[in-house]
């Protein structure tokens, strides 16, 4: 059975987004088919994905490697994120489906009681759910795919520190969901851009500079996903 190319993709996005591959590292085609168990035909078609993603770059006599992004490049990240997720929300306010909000209302539940309970990890994932939820509530499929790649990058360039008050990040989100509800688009911008302003405040660079090149490459963790592409 021939694994498709997007999952193999997913793999690998996934391990250098993890660090299980250095910042400047090869990704030969051979070894990285040996250790997701595929041909060599979707690494290659996977990795010219990663390419036009910017997570990899081709170099002469070396061939395809980990991107090293500067620290502008990844400013120019969060700067992104702040004008597309208030964006998303807006379009969401006008495009969202009944089964977008009971989704939306379900996380903004289960993240103020996590929050309550102090469950950080499970929040983190929450949040991620919730935001993915929101863009795909936009209706419009290029700004999705545009901000799961920011969330990606982001996630590869940028540790984020706990909010030091999770209930005020879920009351963030439950008056984002409101406002889209209500399909009040300029309520729904206004609010998720202070949201998206504030957290960007707990984003700690992971790198300086242009960073070591590095040829070690860790165990990875994440298997090919057999089941398809992760949205």
């Amino acid at each position: 059975m021939r694994i498709p190319a997007h999952s193999v993709c997913t793999a690998i996005r996934d391990d250098i987004v993890a660090g299980v591959y250095e910042r400047g590292s090869r990704l030969t085609e051979e070894l990285l088919a040996r250790r997701y168990g595929v041909s060599r035909v979707p690494v290659r078609e996977a990795l010219r994905t990663l390419e036009a993603e910017g997570f990899v770059v081709t170099r002469r006599h070396a061939g395809a490697c980990v991107a090293e992004p500067t620290e502008q490049e990844a400013a120019d990240l969060l700067e992104m994120r702040l004008l597309l997720e208030p964006l998303g929300a807006s379009r969401a306010a006008q495009r969202r489906t009944e089964a977008h909000l009971k989704v939306l209302r379900g996380l903004v539940r289960l993240g103020q009681e996590r929050a309550r309970r102090g469950s950080s990890d499970d929040l983190r994932s929450l949040g991620g759910w919730f935001h993915e939820t929101l863009a795909q509530a936009s209706g419009s499929h290029a700004l999705t795919s545009t901000l799961t790649q920011l969330r990606h990058k982001i996630a590869w360039m940028y540790s984020v520190e706990a909010p030091a008050n999770p209930a005020d990040t879920w009351a963030e989100h439950g008056a984002i969901v409101d406002a889209v509800a209500r399909g009040d688009g300029e309520r729904a911008r206004a609010v998720t851009a202070l949201h998206t302003e504030r957290s960007t405040g707990a984003h700690r660079l992971r790198f300086s500079g242009g960073g070591d090149r590095q040829d070690r490459v860790r165990t990875s963790q994440h298997p090919v996903n057999m089941s398809g592409p992760r949205h």
